[in-house]
């Protein structure tokens, strides 16, 4: 049986920290901010995915009440996820999102955070499709306030899941 979930995820942008975008650092003079690394993109990816499993969603596994997320790179919440995949026989069979900013510049970094996007969730990175767009100056994304990632996800699950 396939399923597809979807995910969205957004958070504002900060000084003082650190920007990560699809598991890597970006140059920028701003970061993202949150419990966890705030990575928006990757958040969005495990919501789409535990959404097509039916499990619920990524403050559920990994609460901002919880110490243990503080900080953590949220490739970590692929990898986990990627547990949950295998514990119910299912196939991850492609995510696809889009990240939207108006900077920094994300197009040329797209290659590598396939990369490890797929190793954290054990697929090929011809599996993982990502894009980046602009809000065309609109709204908090437009206005360099923030950045947003939406996400879907399909996987294969057994009979009678």
């Amino acid at each position: 049986m396939n399923r597809v979930g979807i995910g969205y995820d957004v958070h504002p942008l900060v000084e003082g920290r650190k920007l990560f975008l699809g598991g890597i650092e970006l140059a920028h003079d701003k970061g993202l901010e949150g419990h966890s690394d705030a990575d928006v993109l990757i958040h969005a990816l495990a919501d789409a995915v535990l959404g097509a499993l039916g499990a619920g969603d990524i403050g559920h596994h990994f609460p901002n009440t919880d110490e243990r997320w503080r900080g953590v790179s949220s490739l970590v919440f692929l990898e986990q996820i990627r547990g949950l995949l295998a514990e119910r026989g299912a196939v991850l069979e492609n995510v696809d999102a889009s990240v939207i900013a108006e900077a920094p510049k994300i197009a040329p970094h797209l290659e590598k955070m396939k990369a490890k996007i797929g190793t954290a969730l054990g697929i090929s990175p011809a599996r993982v499709n990502l894009k980046a767009t602009t809000n065309e100056k609109l709204g908090f994304a437009g206005r360099g306030e923030g950045i947003a990632a939406m996400a879907v996800a399909c996987v294969t699950l057994p009979e009678g899941s």
